[in-house]
């Protein structure tokens, strides 16, 4: 059988063999009771490493923002965030139409950070004809861009001089610490609130974990159940991500090499845009969406999958190797050529 070779997104990857025999494996209970071992551990071990009191284990990095949104911010408050950041433009407004939470998008630099400036023109006064400003919702990494955390620092403290909450949607934070170096702690530690996504580069089939203060958790628990997210045996699932967290976590830097070695064999073709890879995105662009669509038809006859268009966001994952990159490659190059039959 013919392997299929996906660039589409991290989320595409497959459970490893040593994982499923870790969720095959795992101990489980009623976690909505708080019986699932499996469930706590998980929790209690990834709020540890994300320098947080506590965790909440949940379905999707989509339901942790949107938990955490709704456990900061009451009806009528307003949160400032990216015009282009997850948590406004691709989560289905779930924040305005269930919570009536108010978003503040303001322009995302090219770096991926929000302008300080930007940040501190949208503030609101203490004023009864505007929502109350209460929280500033950053995203790390941003299309595969790292913020440094002099500038996460900075932007924490100008937030909390207008008393403003801070949270982080941190759904690919793994590889800001891998990119960097660091410890996730000193990423995700600076927030009040950190939503990390275990289902991307870490490999793990599904869920994510919400990470704040022991009181925040208590409550956003019962927001959890309301947008139903109450789950049972999840330790099935969890154990697949503890086993991601011990095996797949240092290993994201092969993604992020494999990115760069992706861009450098794309730049040699001819009328080909491609951009810098900082971690393990790489985005090229095409003459016209009509081209990128028949690229992509193409290569899906040839067994890879992109998301076509003019602007081609390739994602290197687990699943992803040097021999599946030449592969890939050597196509795009024969489409390029003009070589379609």
């Amino acid at each position: 059988m013919q392997k299929i070779i996906d660039f589409r997104s991290d989320t595409v990857t497959r459970p490893t063999n040593g994982m499923r025999r870790a969720m095959m494996q795992a101990e489980v209970g009623d976690d909505v009771y708080g019986d699932d071992a499996s469930v706590n551990h998980l929790q209690a071990r990834l709020a540890e490493m994300a320098g947080h009191e506590a965790g909440l284990f949940v379905a999707s990095g989509t339901q942790s923002n949107l938990i955490a949104l709704l456990t900061h911010c009451g009806r009528g408050d307003e949160y400032i965030v990216g015009q282009q950041y997850h948590t406004y433009l691709y989560e289905s407004g779930g924040a305005a139409s269930l919570g009536g939470i108010v978003p503040q998008p303001i322009a995302v630099e090219a770096d991926g950070s929000l302008a300080l400036s930007s940040i501190e023109a949208v503030i609101k006064p203490n004023d009864i004809h505007y929502a109350k400003s209460t929280l500033l919702s950053l995203e790390n990494t941003h299309l595969g861009k790292v913020l440094g955390n002099d500038y996460l620092a900075s932007a924490i403290a100008r937030a909390r001089h207008y008393s403003l909450r801070t949270h982080l949607d941190g759904a690919r934070v793994f590889n800001a610490s891998v990119a960097q170096g660091v410890s996730l702690d000193l990423i995700t530690s600076q927030f009040d609130t950190v939503s990390i996504c275990c289902s991307k580069g870490l490999g793990a089939p599904v869920g994510s974990v919400l990470c704040g203060p022991k009181e925040f958790i208590e409550e956003a628990k019962r927001w959890r159940k309301m947008v139903g997210g109450g789950m049972r045996q999840a330790g099935i699932l969890a154990a697949g991500i503890s086993y991601a967290l011990d095996h797949h976590v240092v290993r994201l830097q092969v993604d992020h090499d494999n990115a760069i070695l992706l861009q450098e064999k794309l730049s040699k073709i001819d009328d080909l845009k491609v951009e810098q890879a900082h971690t393990n995105m790489l985005y090229v662009e095409l003459s016209s969406r009509e081209q990128g669509v028949a690229l992509g038809e193409y290569l899906k006859a040839r067994g890879v999958l992109i998301s076509a268009g003019k602007r081609i966001r390739l994602v290197t994952h687990l699943d992803i190797d040097e021999s599946d990159i030449e592969v890939f490659v050597s196509l795009f190059a024969q489409f390029m050529r003009g070589s379609v039959h």
